[in-house]
């Protein structure tokens, strides 16, 4: 195993990095993208069940069929990879943006209003600081199942780890096998610890302490 690890450490850390970079990039277009729908959905409440359904169907699709569906229309690779990753990493953040928004406290946002704070003001300086640790909990979510999620995309010639889970399982019986697989899945576990450790203290800087007090 070690000497597996030894002979084949830059294409691991190079693999490595190419699945953080993945993920990472994915779930900040994710967060972005269910933030902004979160922040319509509250403004208009019909469509509240609208995103819901589509956060919970979302999840019931398989990443095989959605990545068979994507590779017609834009190939295999980065592309088909990249936009698994970011379908599936909008949902947990979708819904707890809506969660995190409507349970913001309505006199704190009239107050706001009161002091002179425009929607813009009240949303960026009062709704979605007060909002932030429910949408952070969703983005901690999001990316420990992105992690799987772009292993998964390898299938399609996606960059990550994936690669060597894949080998791993066509060479059944073969020397290497076990080796490649496990070093695919240890790593995709290892890197997902760190993501979240990262995010934790993301948590600790960006929350205000009367919140998480």
């Amino acid at each position: 195993m070690w000497d597996y690890i030894d002979e084949r450490k830059a294409q691991i850390a190079f693999s490595a990095y190419q699945h953080v970079s993945l993920v990472v990039q994915a779930v900040l277009l994710a967060t972005v993208v269910a933030v902004v729908l979160a922040v319509i959905v509250t403004r208009i409440p019909r469509l509240e069940p609208v995103a819901n359904t589509v956060s919970a169907v979302g999840l019931t699709i398989p990443s095989f069929a959605l990545l068979g569906i994507l590779v017609p229309l834009v190939g295999i690779g980065v592309a088909p990879a990249f936009l698994a990753v970011a379908f599936y990493a909008t949902l947990p953040v979708l819904r707890n943006a809506v969660v995190g928004l409507q349970g913001v406290d309505g006199t704190l946002v009239e107050s706001a209003r009161g002091i002179g704070m425009g929607e813009i003001g009240s949303l960026t300086r009062v709704r979605l600081p007060l909002a932030w640790p429910v949408i952070l909990a969703g983005v901690r979510v999001s990316t420990q199942m992105s992690m799987g999620i772009a292993a998964i995309a390898a299938y399609v010639l996606g960059p990550g780890l994936g690669s060597f889970i894949f080998t791993g399982l066509s060479q059944i019986g073969g020397a290497n096998a076990l080796n490649s697989a496990l070093v695919g899945t240890i790593g995709v576990v290892v890197l997902a610890l760190a993501l979240d450790a990262l995010l934790l203290a993301l948590g600790k800087v960006t929350v205000s302490k009367g919140i998480r007090a």
